[in-house]
């Protein structure tokens, strides 16, 4: 039987399945597969329809969307990080979806300015007006990191390698936690697990 293929490259949100491969102990094949080009291919459209990384196959089963595949990784290959019960687990995906609805939107703002916009179009209001809607949504993680150290169970769990995935793009553009020290110090002890480290590296 084939390994399960997982489609994508670590500087894109791909990076947050291959961190899930890599914490779940998934022996996987990498298909680098880039946002440019490749997602647009015909072979690939067969795998994600949607033509966006990353994708996902695990035998019969194609996947798309970061969450779903991290969220179906982990009940599958490693369901102790999936927390327990209907209650938990709904709490999974609560949290999951919260980081794509609350602060990917405002991250991507600021991505594409600094990284996907030449320097002199660059809008620093753009990404001042980001930055500042950005508190909310990280006052509310803030306080319910208070007190504990993780988002459900206080355990580590698929829902924090989710946010903290999702989160990663605001440490690529230098994002200044210190006003959150929750969240910073819940941030610093996801990415210094070693599966974090691993996804790092994948496809490098």
């Amino acid at each position: 039987m084939s390994k399960p293929k997982l489609y994508g490259i670590s500087a894109s949100r791909a990076f947050r399945s291959i961190w899930a491969a890599e914490e779940v102990g998934l022996d996987y094949e990498h298909v680098p597969t880039s946002f440019r080009g490749d997602a647009q291919s015909e072979a690939y459209r067969a795998v994600n329809p949607n033509a966006r990384i990353p994708a996902l196959e695990d035998g019969d089963i194609k996947l798309f969307e970061s969450m779903a595949i991290n969220l179906y990784l982990a009940k599958k290959y490693a369901p102790a990080l999936v927390p327990q019960g209907l209650a938990g687990e709904a709490q999974a995906w609560q949290w999951s979806v919260w980081a794509i609805s609350e602060i990917e939107p405002l991250q991507m703002q600021i991505v594409v300015q600094k990284f996907f916009t030449p320097e002199d179009k660059q809008d620093p209001e753009v990404i001042a007006r980001a930055e500042k809607a950005l508190a909310r949504p990280l006052d509310v993680l803030n306080g319910i990191l208070a007190g504990c150290d993780y988002l459900v169970d206080n355990t580590f769990s698929i829902a924090d390698l989710n946010v903290a995935g999702v989160m990663d793009l605001l440490n690529m553009v230098g994002f200044d936690l210190s006003g959150w020290p929750n969240v910073l110090r819940w941030r610093d002890a996801c990415y210094a697990r070693e599966s974090y480290q691993r996804a790092k590296q994948v496809g490098v």
